[in-house]
């Protein structure tokens, strides 16, 4: 029931206990009680909505940034990681296998904000030794849902 219970809430976090129960044919309470234990154990850590920025008021850009690091000896990568997530700009820490260490997804109001927080935090600690951004021009696909209204090719081909 439990991989279930995930496979259905990664679809849809918003379905209610009753919903859940009727699904996997079981008891609301089943639900709730296999809810806690798996928020209790870390495998739930949050609820949160995917929301199309491009469609909010407001400026928001988004970037990838490709980081090359210095492993420290004792913890390998996992400091200078614990390091990065605490930036209020960074969405997601990724180590990586490849040519660049680790992958923060980042956000500002602007690019600008973003190569500044780049040149003058990120690419400043201490361990840090290349920066790749880019950024992100159109998100099209995020958490396995389409962001775009319109799915028909927009490009003109000319012969």
């Amino acid at each position: 029931m439990q991989q279930k219970l995930i496979n259905l809430l990664n679809e849809n976090a918003r379905l209610t206990n009753a919903q859940l129960a009727v699904m996997l044919n079981t008891t609301e309470e089943n639900v709730k009680r296999e809810l806690a234990v798996l928020e209790e154990s870390g495998v739930i850590r949050g609820y949160k909505p995917l929301i199309n920025w491009d469609k909010v008021a407001g400026d928001r850009a988004s970037a990838l940034i490709e980081l090359r690091v210095s492993p420290k000896k004792e913890t390998g990568f996992d400091s200078i990681a614990h390091t990065i997530m605490e930036f209020t700009e960074v969405e997601s820490v990724y180590l990586m296998s490849g040519g660049f260490d680790l992958a923060v997804m980042v956000h500002g109001k602007t690019i600008q904000d973003i190569a500044m927080f780049v040149a003058r935090r990120l690419s400043t600690l201490d361990g840090v030794l290349s920066t790749a951004t880019h950024f992100v021009l159109t998100k099209y696909k995020e958490a396995d849902v389409i962001l775009s209204d319109d799915d028909r090719d927009r490009r003109e081909y000319t012969v």
